[in-house]
């Protein structure tokens, strides 16, 4: 048999084609190897993220080495296709990265590291246009002491600043929505929406009796529960979270506010969105993502008693955003929609998610990408935040105080309140502090309309009989 068999073998050798058979099988072998084609490093505020783009999905390992400090990544059936010195290791504890192949057809790479960490790491399978990937997290072990007590003191404070979480959705391995193709780059939402929450946490925190944190401040990931966490605790008075729309259909546009709806979208382009939305964990890289565990997060939602209120409030505020944004964007809905966008499934924080446009349409794109459009977005955004909040103010915030009749003072987080004996006749008088100078061209009525007062309101607080101003004069300007 063994005779019979090298004889066969020999005839075939003796074939031209057969060279052929074998240059494919070769080849074959060679492609069954996954290639990891690319390497990038997002640096966050509490861990390192390491990505590997892979041409499929791959065996691996990781383990510890000291003396130096290593962390040590095995793959099994891989070849290297990217240049690890092209990876920016900046502002990361990774001192170098390093690779050598190991028996046949695996690869070992090594992070020289500068720090301790604890390394995490999971598989991505193919989503969304993403290849495979392997995420590595190294996540920091001494971290840094975040000192809450004087904002605590703070929000107990009689007068107590109105505190805002400024979520800019996406990030990091997750650029969300594209825009048309312009040149060689592409506008990416997560871009757009960092841009539009830093000026809205400008203007914010211009604004005495309030006060705004970033909760995504650079390029990096956060997954969606925890950007609610991160809203919790800083004891936030709002949530909003900040995105741009994209759709299949480029023609799509407008300008969108939702909040969270309980019994499913309202519709079938909310519930498009959320949809959409809730897929960044996919492509962010959680790596626990399950359907069980949004289950359990939704029913422990529901039981809180809290969360008819905190619903209320939602749509309250949204509605009001909703408003002064009409004047800035084209609206996509005239009223405020629901669905169940996971990062809005907080039961004690009142959340909006604001679509500030469709960054898939060539026209808003454009819009998008302007600097003054995306301020003129957030101005329209927190004007309609102060309305609400001017409205129905916490208990206790500077903003309740001043409307109840007290005069304009410094804010100081660990000033407190001297107590004020007001009368309602002290109320009528001192009802704002905003004053008006007029100059050439004003009228009465014309200011009346630009602050949104009536006419008859503003003769009587500044005590005139007529409709005749001259220039240069005071008016106050009554709120009520």
């Amino acid at each position: 048999m063994i005779r019979s068999w090298g004889g066969t073998v020999a005839r075939l050798i003796a074939r031209p084609w057969l060279n052929m058979v074998v240059l494919s099988l070769l080849a074959n072998t060679a492609a069954a190897l996954t290639s990891i084609d690319n390497v990038r490093v997002w640096r966050a505020p509490d861990h390192t993220r390491l990505v590997l783009d892979l041409g499929g999905p791959v065996e691996h390992k990781l383990f510890m080495l000291t003396n130096p400090s290593r962390l040590v990544v095995d793959l099994e059936g891989v070849k290297l296709n990217a240049k690890l010195s092209d990876t920016s290791l900046k502002g990361t504890p990774i001192k170098a990265l390093r690779s050598a192949p190991r028996k046949s057809n695996d690869l070992r790479i090594v992070l020289d590291l500068s720090t301790r960490i604890n390394p995490k790491s999971f598989l991505l399978k193919k989503s969304a246009g993403k290849n495979d990937r392997l995420v590595i997290d190294l996540f920091d072990k001494q971290k840094t002491v975040v000192k809450t007590v004087e904002k605590v003191v703070q929000q107990q404070s009689a007068k107590s600043d109105i505190l805002i979480a400024v979520d800019a959705g996406h990030g990091g391995e997750d650029p969300g929505a594209l825009g048309p193709k312009t040149g060689k780059r592409r506008l990416r939402e997560k871009d757009v929406v960092l841009a539009i929450s830093k000026d809205l946490v400008k203007l914010i925190n211009a604004e005495p009796g309030y006060k705004a944190e970033l909760v995504r401040r650079g390029d990096y990931y956060i997954p969606l529960r925890k950007r609610r966490d991160i809203a919790r605790k800083m004891r936030a008075d709002l949530f909003i979270s900040i995105h741009a729309d994209a759709f299949s259909n480029p023609k799509a546009r407008g300008a969108s506010v939702f909040a969270l709806s309980r019994k499913g979208a309202t519709s079938e382009t909310a519930r498009f969105l959320a949809e959409q939305e809730n897929k960044a964990d996919l492509i962010g890289g959680v790596g626990g993502v399950n359907l069980q565990d949004k289950d359990e997060l939704l029913r422990g939602v529901l039981v809180d008693l809290s969360m008819t209120a905190t619903l209320g409030s939602s749509l309250q505020v949204g509605a009001r955003v909703l408003k002064k944004m009409d004047s800035v964007a084209k609206l996509h809905k005239p009223r405020v929609e629901q669905a169940g966008f996971a990062v809005l499934k907080s039961a004690d924080v009142p959340s909006i998610l604001i679509e500030t446009g469709f960054i898939s349409n060539p026209d808003e794109a454009k819009k998008l990408a302007s600097s003054y459009y995306r301020r003129s977005m957030a101005k329209s955004i927190f004007s309609g935040v102060k309305e609400y909040f001017y409205a129905v103010p916490p208990v206790g915030s500077y903003v309740a105080w001043k409307k109840s009749g007290g005069q304009e003072v410094a804010v100081n987080s660990k000033s407190t309140l001297p107590k004020v004996a007001v009368s309602k006749k002290s109320v009528a008088q001192k009802r704002s502090a905003k004053v008006h100078i007029t100059s050439s061209g004003d009228t009465l009525s014309a200011i009346a309309r630009r602050y949104k007062v009536s006419l008859a309101q503003l003769r009587q607080v500044n005590g005139l009989s007529s409709s005749a101003i001259r220039i240069g004069q005071r008016l106050t300007i009554p709120t009520i």
